[in-house]
């Protein structure tokens, strides 16, 4: 396959995936921004929500005050910001134009017509009222693609890099995700004395698992109250939690291994050793360590290796 070809493929893959966790992490702000005690909370929470995408001074630059309408308005409808839906679902639409014969007539016209119609859908006034439904929106477009793509496609070099593409961005987006709730928030509410910071507290950690699908996933595996070791637990090491960093690095080695190149064997090695070292830690050992400094080496690695894929893969 030709450099260029995956090249488009792999961001196709990692823009469509970053439109969806960006709409995940925003409908639950939405939803948890009527459950702050205070205006300053409430802030605090926008306030995360650039954080996660290291996207604060680009915002305070162009907006200034930090509340629901701005970080949104950045966050979905700004063409100025790389990492807004918009934006996203726009590239993603490019760069599968640019390699129209490498996918299939289904999974063009799927994300073809995701970017017409959120053009549409993005300036409508009742997406601005209540914006959880174009939230949903994304996130089905984005299910919807991953299954044409799954069902359509032969298992070819094209669909290992599409993977590689989706699975990178999951895995630095669910990383980003727990080191900015952990870091900033596990103290505001987690130990607080009272029926109500136990609620809130509750609330803090339902709404993390739910940004990834997770709520229900956590109760099937632990059967009891949620408490943010377990949270941690489950989108770092569970193998079988389909956005846990272990089950990202295992597929995503995986589909390294079936593209590998004479040059790719040191990627390949750097990706395994990730992989091995979530499929046997422990999350006791973990947290004794500092999960901040875990999730900071863990994003460095990963960045590290998608550079890597880069260099063997898709430069010219």
């Amino acid at each position: 396959m030709l450099s260029r070809t995956a090249d488009h493929l792999f961001w196709m893959a990692r823009y469509t995936e970053r439109a969806e966790n960006t709409a995940r992490m925003l409908d639950v702000h939405v939803q948890s921004a009527l459950l702050q005690p205070s205006a300053e909370a409430s802030s605090e929470g926008w306030a995360s929500v650039l954080g996660i995408s290291e996207l604060t001074a680009d915002f305070k630059a162009r907006h200034g005050a930090i509340n629901a309408d701005n970080v949104l308005a950045f966050m979905v409808r700004d063409s100025a910001n790389p990492s807004s839906i918009c934006s996203c679902l726009r590239a993603a639409r490019e760069n599968a134009r640019a390699v129209r014969g490498a996918i299939t007539t289904e999974a063009w016209e799927t994300v073809n017509q995701t970017w017409l119609e959120l053009q549409r859908l993005a300036a409508e006034p009742r997406m601005r009222r209540d914006p959880s439904v174009l939230f949903e929106w994304v996130k089905y477009r984005s299910h919807l693609l991953r299954g044409v793509t799954s069902g359509t496609m032969l298992r070819d070099e094209a669909f290992h890099f599409l993977r590689i593409g989706t699975l990178l961005e999951r895995a630095d987006n669910t990383a980003r995700l727990l080191d900015v709730k952990f870091h900033t928030h596990a103290s505001e509410f987690h130990g607080s004395a009272g029926n109500r910071g136990q609620e809130l507290d509750f609330y803090h950690w339902a709404g993390v698992l739910r940004s990834v699908s997770g709520f229900e996933v956590y109760r099937k595996s632990y059967r009891e109250a949620i408490t943010p070791e377990r949270v941690a637990e489950l989108l770092i090491l569970r193998a079988n939690m389909p956005r846990s960093l272990a089950a990202c690095m295992s597929e995503i080695v995986s589909n390294l291994s079936k593209v590998a190149n004479p040059q790719s064997a040191e990627t390949l090695r750097r990706a395994g050793l990730l992989n091995a070292q979530l499929q046997f830690g422990r999350i006791e050992d973990i947290m004794s360590t500092g999960l901040h400094a875990y999730l900071t080496d863990f994003l460095w690695r990963v960045n590290e290796l998608g550079s890597a894929i880069s260099q063997d893969f898709l430069a010219a």
